[in-house]
């Protein structure tokens, strides 16, 4: 029998007399590994400077994935985690403190929270239970207005006030804005967590999971050891100089590995890790620095203990304190530095 082909050179093959495609009951059938009401989609949590947003992503996530500090915009990137549930998974998205930017750097982080509202199902508004309701917050219930997307306000540090103040701010809140629910926790308790990812998955659209069910974040490994770097500095050094501060990780050697047998520092088997904390003037070197070295042995003893944590092995933490001038203004600097 001669063989067919069709204008492009393939075979054209002969149709199976015992194979009816429309015919329902002979294809195939693919068995979901979710159930068939599964939620599943994008979070993202906002708020001002300090409202608590890192400290409940990973309450939420059940395990610390974004960095912490009493200091005022401490994340200065999205932040992913997952919560992967029987019914659901959030995919939650930390952002940078919205404000009235001072620089360059705060106007592209105000810009990033913009870009990120634009994709996200569900917005987490987040405002602290002690904290009157201020400008700060009428701008993002503003910007949050008409964007018609369902926002949950979530009242966040309830463990800081007494429960009449606490039902005080809950009807500031309501007045602030016409809220899809609003939700009361304290992420350092631990307290209405399970309440608030049953509200969020309330909210989200039917999909099958968005991650693997054992993922828990996909921030890259250098910039989670750097934002581990950068919390121990601001830490360490409080109200000094916490917006001058960067931290570009240099590179992380393993031993292991062949080529780079010669460069390797200390001793054993321990994972090189170099990496540069950026100033912006000469002068704030010796601040990160420290007499005789203190707050920079501080800060790489505290952000080993972590780094050690997250990988999992001993690591060898190779710190350098670098200027680049005006790094918060400079466009360059700031592509240089991811911003």
């Amino acid at each position: 029998m001669t063989n067919m082909t069709d204008a492009d050179g393939f075979p054209i093959l002969p149709d199976d007399p015992d194979t009816d495609v429309d015919d329902p009951a002979r294809a195939p059938i693919a068995v979901p590994d979710y159930p068939e009401d599964f939620r599943a989609g994008f979070v993202c949590l906002l708020g001002r400077p300090n409202t608590g947003k890192s400290t409940l992503t990973n309450a939420l996530v059940g395990t610390k994935i974004a960095i912490t500090s009493g200091r005022p915009e401490t994340t200065r990137h999205n932040v992913r985690g997952v919560v992967s549930r029987p019914d659901s998974q959030l995919v939650l998205v930390d952002t940078p403190g919205f404000h009235r930017p001072r620089t360059l750097l705060g106007k592209r982080l105000n810009d990033l929270v913009r870009e990120t509202l634009a994709g996200v199902d569900v917005i987490a508004f987040c405002i602290p239970a002690g904290d009157k309701i201020g400008p700060g917050d009428r701008l993002i219930a503003r910007e949050l207005a008409d964007l018609g997307k369902p926002v949950v306000a979530v009242v966040t540090k309830t463990d800081t006030v007494s429960r009449p103040k606490l039902a005080q701010q809950l009807l500031a809140v309501s007045e602030l804005g016409d809220w899809a629910d609003i939700v009361p926790v304290s992420a350092l308790k631990g307290e209405q967590i399970d309440v608030l990812q049953e509200v969020l998955t309330s909210h989200l659209p039917p999909s099958p999971p968005l991650y693997p069910t054992d993922s828990v974040t996909d921030e890259p490994q250098a910039v989670m050891v750097g934002e581990l770097v950068r919390e121990a500095a601001l830490e360490r050094l409080r109200d000094e100089l916490p917006h001058s501060l960067a931290v570009v990780v240099d590179e992380i050697v393993d031993p292991a590995t062949a080529e780079h047998a010669g460069r390797i520092k200390g001793t054993g088997n321990r994972l090189q890790v170099r990496v540069s904390l950026l100033v912006e003037r000469d002068s704030q070197k010796a601040i990160v620095i420290g007499r005789g070295g203190a707050n920079l042995k501080a800060i790489g003893t505290e952000a080993r203990r972590g780094i050690q944590q997250l990988l999992g092995r001993k690591v060898y933490l190779d710190l350098h304190v670098r200027t680049l001038k005006d790094w918060q203004s400079d466009p360059k600097a700031l592509a240089k530095l991811g911003f």
